[in-house]
């Protein structure tokens, strides 16, 4: 059966999974200053694969639904850091360009790209991050610098993360979080400051796509583009609960064990949908 042709427990349970990955995207985005993707995206996969939506789009439909769900995870994460004086707006002004030409590219690079190729990007990029979480390999001991890049520098970090995170659907807090902490920012600004930056990739991020999928065959109801309205709807109803709650605890408590166990979903996350990229 199709989201096109649901009855009322169809509908029912399809909102019911939508909201739970809110509750979680939400919480996510607020502990550990990242959008919420990495959970969204493979909720979206797996919730649309068991309504039929058709395989030449599922990828592209979820990752572009889950871009736009973190233009509300990020701001509502923003507002909330900011309100403990954490964010930096400087250093979001400085990297605002680079991001979003980078998202654009990322846009670019997916309309040449076919769901399965997406999903191994996907893959990989969970996989390392979920490989940082459980052991931060990537995170200097201590700070390398105390400057943050400028110039040209500066360009090429931004406009990977950008095109990096809008390829996964992802509001690149984690990449973000690393940079700034390795050029002597506190753990909690860097946090607090990466939720901006979510919000500067999932606009341009979130509008590509839906552009990207106009005229396209096989969207479920309610899509505009590559962007599914009632999945962003359900999801950030619940995300702006629970964003707040995830932003004090990462002011309040120690994350280690539970980035850990973050990190461990990842991986697990990466080998399913390696895993579905095969068998469908």
């Amino acid at each position: 059966m199709s989201l096109s042709n649901l009855d009322l427990a169809h509908i029912s349970q399809l909102i019911a999974v939508l909201l739970a990955a809110g509750l979680v995207a939400g919480f996510v985005a607020g502990l550990f200053g990242i959008g919420g993707g990495f959970v969204v995206v493979p909720a979206l996969l797996l919730t649309f694969n068991v309504f039929n939506v058709d395989s030449d789009v599922i990828t592209h439909l979820a990752i572009g639904t889950s871009l736009a769900t973190i233009i509300v995870t990020s701001l509502r994460s923003l507002h909330a850091h900011n309100k403990r004086g954490a964010v930096d707006f400087q250093i979001i002004k400085d990297w605002t360009v680079w991001l979003v030409v980078g998202a654009v590219i990322g846009i670019l690079i997916a309309r040449y790209m076919d769901g399965r190729s997406l999903k191994w990007i996907f893959s990989l990029g969970v996989f390392l991050m979920g490989v940082h979480f459980i052991a931060p390999v990537m995170q200097p001991k201590k700070a390398i610098t105390t400057d943050m890049p400028k110039g040209p520098l500066l360009a090429a970090i931004a406009t990977f993360l950008g095109g990096f995170s809008a390829l996964l659907g992802i509001g690149g807090g984690t990449i973000a979080v690393l940079v700034m902490t390795a050029c002597g920012r506190p753990i909690h600004q860097a946090v607090a400051t990466a939720a901006g930056f979510g919000v500067i990739i999932a606009v341009p991020g979130a509008i590509g796509f839906a552009i990207l999928g106009l005229g396209e065959a096989g969207l479920p109801f309610g899509s505009i583009g590559y962007v599914n309205v009632i999945a962003v709807l359900a999801i950030t109803a619940m995300s702006f609960i629970t964003a707040p709650l995830g932003a004090r605890a990462a002011h309040s408590l120690n994350a280690v064990a539970l980035k850990r166990i973050f990190g461990i979903y990842l991986v697990a996350t990466s080998a399913i949908v390696l895993y579905n990229s095969f068998t469908s």
